[in-house]
């Protein structure tokens, strides 16, 4: 099952989880959900696996390709940013959590141009697919974790952030003349 959210683009993809004694199963998505949901058919082009310490805080990193999130281990707090300059949603952002708790076995699919982050709040593994394959020279857009437009409530106390994360500039820092700030 596919629930759209208030920005376009990210889906939150669910199914159902069947468990006996021996463990569970669980289909983690459906390419012919996604085409009909996105009106397109979804590609991907390389696997991604990261794991994570409790109280890391990664993002917000949008790329030139599309995401496929699942947290495949561990529990953690999903931010997504729409950073798309053009979109009526812009600086918009959407919070769920992903993983280990009842009901928040999901995926998430992030279009283009959104920004994701996460905090992890156990040891978490963090997979996801995207539809390109990284290059290091792909267009890649970062905004502070708290940045105070995106106003968003992390729930670690002392979060551990990389260098670069941290010296992320802020939404209005990297697009100072957006007519959001003149409303």
């Amino acid at each position: 099952m596919i629930e759209r959210t208030p920005i376009d683009g990210l889906l939150l993809v669910r199914s159902d989880t069947y468990e006996d004694e021996r463990g569970f199963f669980r289909q983690t998505y459906l390419a012919s959900e996604l085409e009909r949901a996105l009106g397109r058919a979804p590609r991907f082009a390389q696997g991604n696996h990261s794991r994570s310490a409790a109280g890391v805080v990664r993002g917000f990193h949008a790329e030139p390709w599309d995401k496929l999130v699942y947290v495949v281990r561990g529990t953690a707090f999903c931010a997504v940013a729409d950073l798309r300059v053009d979109s009526p949603t812009f600086a918009e952002v959407v919070t769920v959590t992903l993983g280990d708790p009842p009901g928040a076995r999901a995926r998430l699919f992030i279009a283009e141009g959104l920004g994701n982050a996460f905090a992890a709040l156990d040891e978490v593994d963090y997979v996801y697919d995207v539809s390109e394959e990284w290059t290091p020279h792909a267009d890649k857009r970062a905004i502070a974790l708290e940045d105070p437009d995106l106003a968003v409530d992390w729930p670690v106390d002392e979060p551990v952030v990389s260098p670069a994360d941290a010296a992320n500039p802020t939404l209005r820092e990297r697009f100072p003349d957006h007519p959001r700030w003149r409303r």
